[in-house]
């Protein structure tokens, strides 16, 4: 892929890959779109791509073949459990960098791009009616501080995985100026509010999923509908598996500074409304 010279970095994110409606979409798309925008970067996250509930190896490579070139991760990170062992040695998977000490993986990594440049990619969680982690917002400004955008790194995608969109959008002013683009994820529905920061960062706080939206945020509509009517267990929640939606972002930056000049959000196929840049 070459490099877009004035144009600067072209850089795609997908949200929450679920089951094998998402992953479908995903790998029908995602090649296409890499020739038809010139994307220099492809970062998808694919914590709910082996059935809805964590990702494998095997899937991890398929998306790569398709030209996703980091997976992001989530609360669901370690529900398969070979991934453990696999993330060590895995560059190209990312979980959530407040995670405590001594956990697998990376939160954050620096990747080649095209024209020799840099990127850095980063996945947050979010503490609002989530788990307990460690603190997002002190986490993230000890790193941008490491890596000024422009200087070390010509562009920098921040993932924040997170239920509140006001814990989302106060990350996203934290990081105004500091990243090319925040986007969320972990709601599975795509947001109204894409926009570019006073200061130079895209924004959009959730991506959406790729997968079925004839579902419960790409669930089988029955079984999340009997908890909520009869307060009572079902069997295992099941992902859809009809027609799959690809919702994501897609973010061109200056290459002088690296932050955002033009954010278009991303939907292809399935039943929501298509949109994607000319």
């Amino acid at each position: 892929m070459g490099w877009n010279g004035d144009d600067g970095m072209r850089i795609l994110y997908c949200g929450d890959v679920v089951g094998a409606s998402g992953r479908q979409v995903v790998l029908q798309h995602v090649p296409e779109l890499r020739m038809r925008l010139r994307l220099d970067f492809v970062v998808v996250n694919g914590e709910n791509a082996a059935h809805g509930f964590g990702i494998t190896a095997r899937i991890c490579d398929d998306l790569y073949k398709a030209g996703v070139n980091v997976i992001t991760l989530g609360n669901h990170a370690w529900d398969q459990r070979d991934i453990i062992a696999h993330i060590d040695h895995e560059p190209r998977l990312v979980r959530p960098l407040n995670y405590p000490a001594g956990t697998p993986g990376r939160g954050a990594a620096v990747y080649d791009a095209a024209g020799g440049r840099k990127i850095l990619v980063v996945q947050l969680m979010g503490r609002l009616f989530m788990d307990a982690l460690d603190d997002p917002f002190a986490a993230l400004d000890v790193l941008l501080n490491q890596y000024p955008l422009g200087r070390k790194v010509q562009a920098i995608l921040v993932d924040v995985h997170g239920e509140a969109s006001s814990e989302k959008m106060a990350l996203a002013h934290l990081a105004d100026g500091r990243a090319s683009l925040v986007v969320g994820s972990h709601t599975h529905v795509p947001t109204a509010d894409a926009q570019i920061l006073p200061h130079g960062t895209a924004y959009q706080t959730d991506a959406g999923m790729c997968g079925d939206y004839n579902s419960v945020i790409g669930l089988v509509k029955e079984q999340p509908l009997s908890r909520f009517t009869r307060k009572m267990p079902t069997e295992k929640l099941q992902p859809a598996e009809g027609e799959g939606t690809l919702c994501g972002v897609y973010v061109e930056t200056d290459d002088v500074k690296g932050r955002a000049k033009r954010i278009h959000p991303v939907r292809l196929g399935g039943r929501l409304h298509s949109t994607s840049p000319a």
